[in-house]
């Protein structure tokens, strides 16, 4: 039902909808060559620009693959999460193209707002439209022009859409300052790792009320501990055939182990496997590039549980807690010198496999127990600062989303200034 005032109207009524330019054209007439926009430029409520290509193009048709200001990005297809996707072109980039996978929607300023509409087809009601035309295949969806051209967009009066429009503004502008925060906060947090890790940067000793002094001692990785296996005997395809749930460890994405994303898989009854305990280092055996081989995560929760280990993983227990603290752990093996270190011994061609032995080898410098403890305590201490953001951030987006489906929907109507609107 159409809220009072409102009317729906196709896209192509009050908007024009022009495909973008085709790569790979043979035999152009003295070419020039143009930035341009990909699917990839093109995100959810943001223009991305760190990189952008270049296409060539005749002179006599740049007028009409050009973008102007107010156009609305939407783009053909991809993910499900990109579809229809797109944010409001505002020049950044004189003259600028878009390729044919990306539509330019210019509106009619007089009937309908840029930025409203932009809004509007992000919303779930947007992106339940565009998956409902959708010609879907494994993960992928794709929309052509004319189902663009056949959105049927909300059009509320100008003067609302506009203040609708502003609202939403006042939530991207919070998000985006939030997220630039984090971003702050994580190259911070980079930097401190790199001088704390290294001993470059010493933190006051409590117990003096001066910097921590001494040389640190290197030892190697297989000095402090041993190796052990995850569900030995399995594969991924055994998981599920056994009698007995029990939560496994599977993805390493924090240093620290997450608890909250343990999986479940079944093993027979009375299976004789290696359980995990608190200070345990879990090391990946394989990765599609060597960056990410023996990425590592550590146990730093105590349970009494019994947690078990994916079998493409290892696990590494240490002798004592002595010379190498969990919570320093955790920092010291995704340092960059460590994870450098690692990261040389990577062994494949399209895949790439980690040797325990080798790993073993790698050599470590460890301060005392108590600038282990200090450098964890910061570390600890900068990761909390940047979860806290990232749970602001998760909050804004979700009370702009719950926003948009109100406001764009005529659910909740906003006020407008009798003035403007007359």
């Amino acid at each position: 039902m159409v809220p009072n005032g409102w009317n729906r109207i196709a896209l192509e009524k009050i908007a024009e909808v022009r495909s973008g330019v085709a790569k790979g054209k043979k035999g152009l007439k003295a070419p020039i060559e143009v930035p341009y926009l990909r699917v990839a430029n093109v995100q959810d409520g943001h223009v991305d620009l760190t990189e952008v290509k270049t296409i060539e193009i005749e002179q006599d048709k740049l007028e009409r693959y050009s973008l102007k200001y107010g156009d609305v990005l939407m783009n053909e297809g991809g993910d499900y999460d990109k579809l229809g996707r797109g944010d409001v072109w505002l020049g950044q980039i004189e003259p600028c193209l878009h390729q044919n996978h990306v539509f330019a929607v210019r509106p009619n300023q007089d009937i309908v707002d840029s930025f409203f509409l932009a809004a509007l087809a992000a919303s779930n009601y947007g992106k339940t439209y565009f998956l409902s035309c959708a010609k879907r295949s494994t993960n992928l969806a794709s929309i052509n022009s004319t189902q663009i051209k056949e959105f049927p967009v909300l059009v509320p009066p100008l003067p609302e859409q506009k203040k609708i429009a502003q609202i939403l503004s006042t939530w991207d502008k919070a998000i985006a300052t939030t997220e630039k925060l984090i971003a702050t906060s994580q190259q911070q947090k980079k930097a401190l790792m790199q001088q704390l890790l290294t001993g470059k940067k010493r933190l006051v000793n409590p117990k003096t009320g001066k910097a921590f002094e001494g040389d640190w001692e290197e030892v190697k990785l297989g000095e402090l501990g041993k190796t052990f296996t995850g569900l030995t005997g399995k594969t991924k395809d055994d998981f599920g055939k056994g009698k007995q749930y029990v939560p496994y460890i599977n993805i390493f994405k924090n240093s620290a182990v997450d608890m909250n994303a343990l999986e479940l898989v079944k093993i027979n009854n009375g299976e004789n496997q290696n359980t995990v305990q608190y200070g345990d280092i879990f090391f990946t055996t394989s990765s599609e590039t060597p960056e990410e081989v023996g990425m590592s995560s550590v146990m730093l929760n105590q349970t009494k549980e019994s947690i078990y280990l994916n079998s493409f993983c290892f696990g590494f227990r240490p002798h004592d807690m002595q010379q190498l603290l969990p919570g320093f752990a955790q920092y010291l093996l995704r340092g960059t010198q460590v994870r450098r270190s690692i990261s040389i011994l990577a062994q494949g061609a399209t895949r790439y496999n980690l040797s325990k032995t080798q790993l073993l080898k790698i050599e470590l410098k460890l301060p005392s127990l108590e600038e282990q403890q200090k450098i964890a305590s910061v570390l600890t201490a900068a990761d909390k600062e940047i979860e806290l953001l990232q749970a602001k951030l998760a909050h804004l987006k979700d009370e702009k989303k719950a926003l948009m489906q109100q406001l764009l929907t005529g659910k909740r109507r906003v006020k407008v200034d009798e003035n403007v609107a007359a």
